[in-house]
């Protein structure tokens, strides 16, 4: 019986969470329809599905599995640049726009959990500050490497080169995909906001049903407790591994969304800036808590701008508002606060079920 009511429980909470992201997209849209949303919050609402994702899915790893990775970037440039080359050297054969750019995705996707596979299984015997190091060294290494890759595409077929564009030796037809430290150009705009809505709503289903699994507690008994983890046969490697391999498949389809809808693609937008703010949208949304990360995400990314026209108290407000947050969280007075509040308000509601 207790059973049953947790399970019902959590089905409510997800839903909760998926309702609020459909609301969100209805409030936009009738916005949109109505001409109220001004053309810079019309730009940033792509950005906003993006940075929705990368922090469900860096919660993940930081929350759930109760690691901490720095290198989130490293594996959105994965899945930007994969995602980008596969648009381009497909635009002429896949015409239809969707579809090539549901495959794109996909591709994004692919391309960074086989790189969560092959950085996380040496990695993941790291712990803590150790592990945070270099998950933040891999992500420096992406940056870099993409910045000196030059592959161009003639009738000969793909040419590489790490010098410059002249090394590549095409014919006069060729023409030059990922040019070194200026990345990609003319990627399809495919990006869309109703797209970016699914792919968040897909990463809440895959995220919170992999939470609610068998996969998922055992995940999170390794962050309560590894050694009693480990004392009755829980498999530490995998279970890591598989959150840290989803997360960074959430990541790279991040990534995709992102870079189809940029003029130019260039490694050094991926900075450790990046993985820090997306850090930062996880611990003042709730170490954890999935439906914070996604509110924590909107509001600290569209923030700044709604404050544009404040312009010499702007990030004054958004430090202010930053603080707030932290406390609201993570002050032990405000966590006494809203169990007592928020635990009487729940409790009357069961009892009027009843």
């Amino acid at each position: 019986m207790t059973g049953m009511k947790m399970k019902n429980k959590t089905l409510k909470s997800n839903l909760i969470t998926y309702g609020i992201v459909v609301a969100a997209f209805v409030v936009v849209q009738i916005l949109l329809q109505t001409g109220s949303l001004s053309s810079l919050m019309k730009g940033l609402l792509i950005p906003l599905c993006v940075y929705v994702v990368l922090a469900i899915s860096l919660n993940l790893v930081v929350g759930i599995s109760g690691e901490l990775s720095l290198g989130h970037a490293g594996f959105m440039c994965v899945g930007a640049f994969a995602s980008a080359f596969f648009s381009k050297c497909t635009e002429a054969s896949i015409t239809v726009g969707p579809l090539r750019f549901c495959l794109a995705i996909l591709t994004g996707a692919v391309f960074a959990g086989i790189f969560g596979i092959l950085i996380g299984i040496p990695v993941l015997r790291l712990r803590g500050d150790y592990l945070a190091i270099v998950t933040l060294a891999f992500g420096e290494i992406i940056k870099n490497v993409m910045n000196i890759f030059y592959i161009g595409v003639d009738s000969n077929g793909f040419h590489f080169s790490t010098k410059d564009q002249f090394s590549l030796g095409m014919e006069a037809d060729g023409k030059i995909i990922i040019n070194g430290p200026q990345g990609i150009t003319g990627t399809p705009k495919d990006s869309t906001f109703l797209i970016g809505v699914i792919l968040i709503l897909i990463t809440l289903f895959i995220v919170l049903n992999l939470i609610n699994s068998r996969d998922g507690r055992a995940i999170m008994s390794i962050r309560d407790n590894r050694i009693a983890a480990e004392s009755i046969g829980i498999n530490i490697t995998k279970y890591k591994l598989m959150a840290f391999t989803v997360s960074a498949a959430l990541a790279g389809a991040a990534g995709a969304l992102y870079s189809h809808n940029l003029a130019t693609l260039q490694a050094s937008k991926f900075n450790f800036n990046t993985s820090i703010l997306v850090l930062v949208f996880v611990v003042l949304g709730g170490i954890g808590n999935i439906r914070g990360s996604v509110i924590a995400a909107v509001v600290l990314t569209a923030l700044p701008e709604m404050l544009r026209g404040l312009s010499d108290y702007r990030m004054l407000i958004y430090a202010i508002v930053l603080i707030v947050m932290m406390l609201f969280n993570w002050a032990p007075k405000a966590l006494e606060w809203r169990e007592r509040y928020f635990g009487r308000f729940f409790k009357k509601n069961a009892k009027e079920g009843e």
